[in-house]
């Protein structure tokens, strides 16, 4: 009789195999389109479970670690390829969601089936950065050269921190957002908010009411790099918005900056053997999102 491998296939998963004469073998690899990972002492672990039925996919690749799938260094892409050890796996019961990660696995789950396969594996991983300033990042000089390298990106106030990372793009110790870069929000920053009609938006402007004090020196009492809470004269705004008041207190830093860092780690397996089986090519999926693939970054530029 011939060996049949039947495989139920998800939308995620492309496979190509190849078989020999034997028994039935059946199994089902819609796993869905996410996979977790976690540290071993030398190793990383990449795995998904469900529990109806019980069965789980994992890949252990030596040497190797989460902080590793994130070391994103150049354009903000990382491809790499490694060698990892494959299992197919099932249980003789539902309590599998503790099976991976934990010093001590559960003690009543044994397992009824262990595939084991070498394999190929190619991590590509994309850093996304963003300040979340209501201007979207290719609206903010992120690839002047669009070449895809950052590094020569706008930065607008020489903090050392390019625009599109820059909660404060100007300097000002007034937050970008607040200085309505996109009023109606539709992506159009032509009719951003130019309080002096000088033809520089607020955002952009390190004077923005033109009166000849730079804003983030229009501070009373106590300097706080936060121009946005001295009014002189209630119900008449800020005063770096109010070109009759003039005081000074010179600015000795700047705000801290934060901004978000997110991680589309996605991994493909090659050359999977299952028995007699040959998966030339399977998708293994997607890093989920709580697997600490969101960070945010905090900064305080120094000040110039």
């Amino acid at each position: 009789m011939r060996k049949l491998l039947l495989v139920f296939i998800s939308v995620f998963f492309v496979g190509i195999f190849s078989c020999d004469d034997g028994d039935i073998i059946t199994f089902n690899l819609d796993f869905g389109d996410e996979f977790l990972a976690c540290n071993g002492v030398n190793n990383l672990v990449i795995y998904k479970i469900k529990e109806d039925p019980a069965e789980s996919m994992s890949v252990l690749i030596s040497n190797y670690s989460k902080e590793d799938l994130l070391n994103v260094v150049d354009n903000n892409e990382l491809v790499e390829s490694k060698s990892g050890t494959f299992n197919y796996r099932s249980y003789n019961n539902e309590s599998v969601s503790n099976l991976f990660c934990n010093d001590v696995p559960p003690s009543d789950v044994m397992i009824t089936r262990d595939e084991e396969s070498s394999c190929n594996v190619t991590v590509r991983t994309v850093l996304t950065e963003d300040d979340e300033d209501s201007i979207p990042a290719s609206l903010e000089n992120q690839d002047p050269n669009g070449d895809g390298i950052y590094d020569d990106a706008q930065d607008t106030d020489g903090d050392g921190l390019p625009d599109y990372l820059d909660i404060d793009d100007d300097g000002d110790n007034v937050l970008t957002d607040d200085e309505n870069p996109d009023p109606n929000g539709d992506g159009d920053l032509s009719d951003a908010q130019d309080t002096d009609g000088d033809g520089t938006p607020d955002y952009l402007d390190t004077d923005d009411d033109g009166d000849g004090t730079l804003t983030r020196d229009e501070e009373k009492g106590d300097q706080d790099q936060n121009p946005n809470n001295d009014i002189s004269i209630e119900g008449a705004g800020p005063d770096f918005l109010n070109k009759d008041i003039k005081d000074v207190l010179p600015a000795v830093g700047y705000r801290q900056h934060s901004f978000r860092k997110t991680y589309l780690v996605t991994i493909i397996l090659e050359n999977v053997k299952i028995n007699e089986a040959v998966i030339e090519s399977l998708d293994f999926g997607i890093l989920r999102s709580d697997s600490a693939t969101n960070f945010t970054e905090t900064i305080t530029p120094d000040f110039n």
